[in-house]
């Protein structure tokens, strides 16, 4: 039983330092805005 015990904990502590990643992820890191062209062809345009 013991085992299971220390299996349980070290499982919760690497979803707990992977949930810890995500976070810091998501909350502190921005992404930089950029301009985007894209160019459409104009036989899209064409009612077929």
């Amino acid at each position: 039983m013991p085992s299971l015990f220390r299996f349980l904990t070290v499982v919760a502590l690497i979803c707990g330092i992977v949930y810890g990643v995500i976070f810091a992820l998501a909350n502190f890191v921005n992404p930089k805005p950029r301009q985007m062209t894209v160019t459409i062809p104009p036989d899209k345009f064409l009612k077929k």
